[in-house]
């Protein structure tokens, strides 16, 4: 088979549409043939030698995909040999062919391609094991997403209000805050002209956000914290601002406030498999009553991932870039 490999870390040349062996499944493992990848940060980290995979993973970038099963290993029980699925990876998206363990399958939601569906196993997992498995987001409080125009801020959009929450997003544009405000948000800050901070207390009577989803780090965490409500939570899956920032403990405590940092990645299989067992039932529905949505900016042929990864890099996209298999 072919896939992206990564010879030596660099810049987005560096990703090179290789022959490669082919996979093969173990117990408890199926083989999907790949239709479509999409592109996440975390794979430009590994692209430049940051963000190595974790043992035993396939050397290739790609932490999501869809395709049809073309295998299925030992022990494997729930699917067939061409069922129409999507998959959280620990990584090899990027390539026709890899191997899945079966707990981190979903099939294709009602009413979405086949193509679409290599967009959502990503973010779905990511928002709703952060934003309502862990922060506990509740209808009637207020969501701060930052980079909402993003694959994983267009999603958690769509879920907050579908739950009956109210949202506030940062973006960098109007064209993107304008999207982001198609999608249902509330409350729109253009981070390079305005304080989030001071934004949404404005628009929350002072009381502050609820949850807050934040790809930035330490570039953010004094504000974030400034901007949390009492009994708030802040829940970081991003580090995009740097990696060391000051905290002050006692504005912490006069707000009974609360910090989670998590990433997907490198967690136990049954920690996944759990992840995207709850995110089965309880957003997989929420596509087929038509609450929910992928959002895809652009589709590219999977050779040319350098320039998907440059589009990326750039922050020049709304929703996921898309990688199409041969």
């Amino acid at each position: 088979m072919y896939a992206i490999t990564i010879p030596e870390p660099g810049g987005p040349e560096a990703l090179v549409w290789d022959e490669v062996p082919d996979p093969v499944p173990g117990e408890g493992e199926v083989l999907v043939e790949v239709t479509a990848g999409a592109v996440n940060r975390a794979d430009i980290l590994q692209r430049q030698g940051f963000y190595d995979p974790p043992p035993g993973t396939p050397p290739y970038p790609g932490l999501e995909c869809s395709g049809r099963i073309a295998e299925i290993g030992t022990g494997v029980s729930g699917w067939s040999v061409g069922d129409e699925v999507c998959a959280l990876l620990a990584g090899g998206g990027y390539a026709e062919k890899v191997v899945v363990p079966a707990g981190q399958l979903l099939p294709v939601p009602e009413g979405i391609g086949l193509r679409q569906a290599a967009a959502l196993p990503e973010v779905t997992c990511t928002v709703w094991s952060n934003v309502f498995m862990i922060a506990h987001l509740r209808p009637g409080e207020t969501l701060l997403v930052h980079g909402g125009s993003s694959g994983i801020g267009t999603m958690a959009i769509q879920l907050a209000k579908a739950v009956g929450a109210r949202v506030a997003v940062t973006a960098g544009t109007k064209e993107k805050l304008d999207r982001c405000a198609e999608l249902g948000a509330d409350i729109l800050v253009n981070y390079r002209e305005q304080d989030f901070v001071e934004e949404v207390r404005k628009a929350t009577d002072g009381a502050g956000a609820d949850v807050i989803l934040d790809n930035m780090g330490a570039k953010y965490l004094e504000r974030n914290v400034k901007a949390l409500a009492v009994n708030g939570r802040l829940a970081i899956i991003g580090m995009q601002g740097g990696v060391k920032g000051e905290l002050n403990i006692g504005a912490l405590l006069a707000k009974r406030a609360a910090i989670s940092a998590t990433s997907l990645r490198a967690r136990p299989l049954e920690e996944k498999a759990a992840i995207v067992a709850a995110v089965r039932e309880h957003v997989w529905p929420l596509f087929s009553g038509g609450h929910l949505r992928p959002v895809i900016d652009r589709e590219l042929p999977m050779a040319d991932a350098a320039t998907a990864h440059q589009v990326v890099e750039d922050s020049g996209h709304i929703g996921k870039v898309l990688l199409i298999a041969p």
